[in-house]
């Protein structure tokens, strides 16, 4: 004679396989398996069985609840599928896809990645430092003197508190030379502001590489050498480069870099797209008076430094008319550079 739980199990399984949705499964769910269900209210006869038939009727309970639990998914299961038939044979296939655009770098970003590629080759090391600086750090270390026109607040953003956005990248230079003794090779790839007449060729914010290299000996050739080799990975071999004398109160003496070639767009013109020069004897001994130490004597070591504007290179290398085109996220703009 079968036992009642035997009979419960197969009224629950004709049940929920005749459930014709997913309401009707939950109600026989709920019937069978809920808190007051059948099957469960089994569980509270357990307490009155005797010894003998609580490990018979205790195994039955477990395969019974198993059965109608597996049911149970299983219908729910056969009721997604369905659904998720029906839906699919909703969609028109002969529907054109939707595009995937993919995207690419900004033109200033591969500008700034081509440069720094070049300069590890050279075994320059990366720096960083912060955007908001004090004046020691963007004039007084650079030998910048206090009534030099960068520090004029018609030319500088100064904030509330006197400190400052630097005006270069040359802050960190400054930075890594406390931090570090010499030996240093280093380039400071970064943002900086200057309250400068947006235009064609001029934005209130730019971005720059700076670059310092201290040691031994190190004199104009190595200067020159460096920045040759740099524009002709930039431009091509056959690019021509002019060091022209200037005036930079950080160096001594001091370079602008000038460059022609066919490949550009403008042609053979010559194009000034760098400041450099040799670091001033004057930085170093601010240096040695922050650091407390004499690691940076100018008698016994020597650097040069350079900056070059990446918004006006990628503009002379990309034939970009416009700086501000860089900024405006327009996306026919920058297509050209996917």
């Amino acid at each position: 004679m079968s036992h009642p739980l035997e009979q419960l199990r197969d009224d629950a399984l004709r049940e929920i396989d005749s459930a014709p949705n997913e309401q009707a499964l939950e109600a026989a769910r709920v019937k069978f398996l809920g808190k007051s269900g059948s099957i469960s209210s089994w569980g509270e006869q357990m307490k009155s069985l005797s010894k003998e038939e609580k490990p018979i009727v205790g195994k039955l309970l477990n395969e019974v609840r198993t059965a109608v639990t597996n049911a149970i998914d299983a219908r729910g299961e056969t009721f997604r599928s369905q659904k998720e038939t029906e839906s699919l044979a909703k969609i028109d296939i002969s529907l054109p896809g939707t595009p995937n655009e993919r995207g690419s770098l900004h033109p200033l970003t591969q500008m700034l990645d081509r440069s720094i590629a070049i300069f590890r080759r050279m075994g320059f090391a990366l720096a960083d430092g912060p955007d908001v600086e004090d004046e020691w750090h963007c004039f007084d270390a650079l030998n910048t003197p206090p009534d030099h026109p960068a520090r004029n607040e018609a030319d500088t953003f100064y904030l509330p508190d006197g400190r400052l956005l630097r005006t270069h990248t040359s802050t960190v230079q400054i930075r890594t030379m406390t931090a570090a003794p010499p030996p240093i090779r280093v380039i400071a790839p970064g943002a900086a502001y200057r309250r400068d007449e947006v235009d064609a060729t001029h934005g209130a914010q730019f971005h720059q590489i700076e670059g310092l290299y201290v040691d031994r000996n190190v004199s104009v050739a190595d200067l020159k050498g460096t920045m040759e080799y740099l524009m002709h990975e930039l431009f091509g071999a056959e690019t021509q480069v002019r060091f022209r004398p200037h005036y930079f109160p950080f160096t001594e003496p001091s370079l602008e870099i000038d460059v022609k070639s066919k490949a550009l767009k403008g042609g053979e013109q010559w194009i000034e797209v760098c400041g450099s020069g040799m670091v001033h004897p004057a930085v170093f001994e601010q240096v040695n008076k922050a650091r407390g130490d004499d690691a940076y004597d100018p008698n016994e070591w020597t650097g040069f430094a350079f900056g070059l504007g990446m918004d006006r290179l990628a503009m002379i290398l990309f034939g970009v008319p416009d700086i501000r085109l860089f900024a405006q996220n327009d996306l026919r703009f920058l297509r050209q550079f996917a």
